[in-house]
């Protein structure tokens, strides 16, 4: 899959905004999509791909699956997104997934540094559990790494829980070269150098740390894209829907209860009488 257009990525940022906030307002994602293909600019292929993911839509209920077979227009790491938030026991919304594809399409269309690409779709997948396994994978095909961004990517999986995250960063950034030429001036990495002196620096500093303090650290200091935390469950909205659920257990017992007043017993029809019985037994009340 080739890099895009500029102008692609930014109308999936403008699509998946959308998407997401219609869904939001409670419109079923089949109609989304029925209307929202007219609204993109038809000079683009994101029309088409619209329409053919709600095509197959109607027929499975879902995206992800579309969006694979679209592996030339829509990235690996997209459809990883949307299908983890598809899984059916997965906690993570596809409210969350399409803010994520938002913001990573919309710094795409701005001309992305790679580490902070990395970094970005790094720590969406860490910080909502998809998996690392395939979602490196996904990672390592997104067409805007050159061959040692992917040969970096594929070494992650292998070296996470046993090396710090910031390590991983740090040596292999201009600014831990710049070190160790100070010791020994003839000093020559062994890899290929993927980030500059700043990340390396942030890195260093952030060494032993939760790696959430590494990635706010450079977004702070470097922009580097923000991935969106998961919204914190409101107190009020909980005591809403659980006043809700006690007020509609309370109207079913109301109903029970107005059901069994309203029934009428007529007693006299348990009432056994003598022509429905054999007669009384033979010999019954004579003295022996």
């Amino acid at each position: 899959m080739p890099v895009l257009e500029r102008e692609e990525y930014i109308e999936q940022a403008y699509f998946f905004q959308t998407f997401r906030e219609r869904v939001l307002d409670g419109m079923p994602a089949q109609e989304v999509l029925a209307g929202i293909g007219d609204e993109l600019l038809s000079t683009t292929r994101l029309p088409l791909a619209v329409g053919f993911l709600h095509v197959e839509i109607k027929g499975t209920g879902l995206i992800g699956p579309a969006m694979e077979r679209l592996a030339h227009y829509f990235s690996a790491f997209q459809t990883h997104v949307i299908t983890q938030a598809e899984l059916d026991l997965s906690r993570f919304t596809m409210d969350q997934a399409l803010l994520i594809l938002e913001r990573e399409a919309r710094y795409k269309a701005e001309g992305p540094s790679l580490a902070g690409l990395f970094v970005y779709q790094f720590e969406a997948i860490s910080r909502n559990r998809l998996g690392y396994r395939k979602g490196l994978s996904a990672m390592a095909a997104d067409p805007f790494y050159d061959e040692s961004w992917r040969d970096y990517i594929a070494t992650l999986g292998a070296r996470l829980g046993d090396v710090d995250f910031a390590d991983l960063i740090y040596v292999r950034s201009s600014f831990f070269v710049t070190e160790r030429q100070r010791l020994k001036p003839d000093f020559v990495p062994k890899f290929p150098i993927l980030f500059g002196e700043k990340e390396g620096k942030i890195a260093r500093a952030n060494r032993g740390r939760d790696p959430l303090y590494l990635f706010s650290a450079l977004q702070r200091q470097l922009a580097y894209p923000e991935v969106p935390r998961p919204r914190r469950p409101d107190e009020a909205e909980a005591r809403i829907a659980l006043l809700e659920q006690r007020v509609v257990q309370l109207e079913n017992r109301i109903k029970s209860l107005e059901t069994e007043g309203t029934q009428d017993f007529d007693l006299s029809q348990l009432r056994v009488k003598p022509e429905d019985t054999a007669g009384s037994p033979a010999g019954w009340g004579e003295k022996g």
